[in-house]
């Protein structure tokens, strides 16, 4: 049994201890607003937040986050990083944006006020940046290039990552890498 708390609420799961925090929220507790996309951290449509974090949960397992306030994208209420996204049109497809969302709210609650850099380093990643361009986040504003010079990637363009579960003192930075989980 793995007790988590989500959304404020506790929840006694019965789960293996690897199980993937993503599995976990989906089809154990009906969270469906993170999704699956890559499976190596990497794209981050399956951001949510723990102990005020942005993780990537496809490869954190649900046991790591045990006695952590978990928040995923069902928590939020009509948040001012929402009504940016709808006023400036972000979503591509949508497939990955409640993962982005969750980036920005993190990053936004640890830094108002955001650099350039600050930005990059917390939010370059996504499945339509990926394969479309970029957004950015501008002064608090959300703004869009490279779109009409979009290249799809495909499978052959990705290059081979080795995921590694590290322990807590060796993960990265609050923001994650590609392959390592951050800090939980």
């Amino acid at each position: 049994m793995i007790t988590l708390t989500v959304n404020g609420q506790t929840h006694e799961i019965d789960a293996e201890p690897d199980t993937p925090l993503l599995w976990v929220l989906r089809d154990f507790l009906g969270h469906n607003g993170a999704k699956y996309g890559c499976g190596i951290a990497c794209c981050g449509a399956c951001a949510v937040h723990v102990d005020g974090n942005s993780i990537r949960s496809c490869i954190v397992p649900a046991s790591a986050a045990e006695g952590s306030d978990i928040r995923t994208i069902e928590d939020l209420d009509n948040h001012p990083v929402q009504q940016a996204w709808i006023e400036h049109q972000v979503p591509q497809c949508g497939y990955c944006q409640s993962g982005m969302i969750m980036a920005a709210k993190g990053l936004l609650d640890r830094n108002p006020e955001p650099s350039d850099a600050d930005i990059d380093a917390a939010i370059t990643w996504g499945l339509t940046s990926a394969m479309f361009g970029e957004i950015l986040i501008d002064s608090g504003a959300t703004r869009q290039k490279n779109f009409n010079e979009y290249e799809l990637v495909r499978i052959s363009h990705i290059p081979t990552i080795e995921t590694v579960i590290l322990p807590p003192a060796d993960t990265p930075g609050s923001g994650g890498e590609c392959g390592a989980p951050p800090a939980v």
